[in-house]
């Protein structure tokens, strides 16, 4: 086990805060920048929508994980970002100037969201933002001759300062995890700032942050700035990614898909969004391959136990049906998500710790570690 002595106040806001870490995430960051030339395209571009996934997971990290603010609109701060890069690539305007410009009008429509939230807490601020993501969506379809509507738009190969970044390259990927990194120490930099502690204030008690000083309205306003900016970068790359867009791709179970990313990994801290990340993009072709491979499998156990071939066959057929009813996937992310608030609440990365911690005590561990304890102070009751 590892005791780090401290000497001065500045440790305690280290982003790295001993030796060790220096070591375990270069050699991370060295595997990730090995990765396109050890696995084939198809892994390659899983990861690259991990990270495009990671981006947006951070994003709702700063709003819900640091602010407390649920939404459920993220899913259209992404289509804003895509529609924007996706338009402004139309018009002949360069890489490196849409995508700042994306983050900053996305930045710009999240504040304009995040006022009329102000007086809105839990379920119906949900609502709000999924009302909000509706407009969008309809704004989307019916705009047509600045996003043709459902027929969608073409997104062409990025181009880098005059060097084009096709969507499977190397480049894109290297592109996406610089990205990646840099929101990523944008979120713990925002962490330890000034502004970072009022959102955990916000978070952990409305009541006690506002007789502390601090101005509620402004820094909910900040937060949904900040989180649908990055979100808005996110779009970009998306876009680029998928070289096609339309409205129905940004829908609503989108924005669940975000949600759970923070659900499963973990809602504490910013390693949970990429553990979220990797999830919920490696669970979507293991649901695909499961809707294709469980009625085969179990058509063909049947007919080793003695059933007749029709039957088996009608039997697969009918498990084929169920696999590709319309609601199946949400349902099943439904019920996902059950099972990880009432069985472990603190997603991926909580178990992770758990794990770490275990090995570093042992034969000292106690399993009341991590229990949660269900005390507040006298100011939550007027929350």
């Amino acid at each position: 086990m590892r005791f780090v002595f401290k000497t001065d106040y500045d440790q305690d806001i280290r982003i790295l805060k001993h030796g060790g870490y220096w070591w375990s995430y270069g050699v991370l960051l060295a595997v990730l920048i090995a990765a396109p030339f050890l696995v084939g395209s198809y892994l390659q571009s899983q990861i690259v929508f991990v990270f495009i996934y990671a981006i947006v997971g951070v994003a709702l990290m700063i709003l819900t994980g640091f602010t407390g603010q649920a939404s459920l609109g993220h899913a259209a701060f992404l289509a804003i970002g895509a529609y924007v890069a996706a338009y402004m690539q139309k018009l002949g305007v360069p890489f490196i100037v849409y995508f700042p410009l994306a983050a900053v009008l996305t930045g710009v429509i999240g504040a304009m969201v995040g006022f009329p939230a102000l007086r809105l807490h839990g379920i119906y601020l949900v609502i709000a933002t999924i009302a909000f993501a509706f407009i969008v969506e309809e704004v989307l379809a019916r705009w047509e001759h600045v996003t043709n509507g459902n027929e969608g738009m073409r997104v062409k190969t990025l181009d880098l300062v005059g060097m084009p970044v096709p969507r499977d390259s190397a480049s894109f990927y290297f592109l996406c995890l610089v990205v990646l990194v840099g929101v990523i120490v944008l979120a713990l930099n925002l962490l330890r700032s000034p502004t970072g502690r009022a959102f955990v204030a916000i978070r952990d008690s409305e009541t006690a942050g506002k007789s502390m000083g601090i101005d509620l309205a402004a820094y909910k306003v900040k937060s949904f700035a900040i989180s649908a900016a990055i979100t808005g970068m996110a779009g970009v790359l998306f876009a680029h990614k998928m070289t096609f867009i339309s409205p129905e791709m940004f829908t609503l179970l989108l924005s669940i898909e975000f949600i759970m990313v923070i659900i499963i990994g973990g809602a504490f801290g910013v390693h949970g969004a990429v553990f979220g990340a990797i999830f919920m993009v490696m669970v979507d072709p293991f649901l695909t391959a499961l809707k294709d491979d469980v009625p085969v499998l179990v058509a063909n156990i049947a007919s080793s136990f003695g059933m007749a071939q029709d039957a088996a066959g009608h039997l697969r057929d009918k498990l084929s049906a169920i696999g590709s009813a319309a609601g199946l996937k949400g349902a099943i992310y439904g019920l996902i998500i059950m099972m990880f608030i009432l069985f472990e609440p603190y997603g991926l990365y909580g178990r992770w710790l758990k794990v770490r911690l275990f090995f570093q005590l042992f034969p000292l561990y106690k399993r009341a570690t991590f229990k949660r304890q269900k005390t507040y102070v006298k100011s939550e009751r007027n929350r």
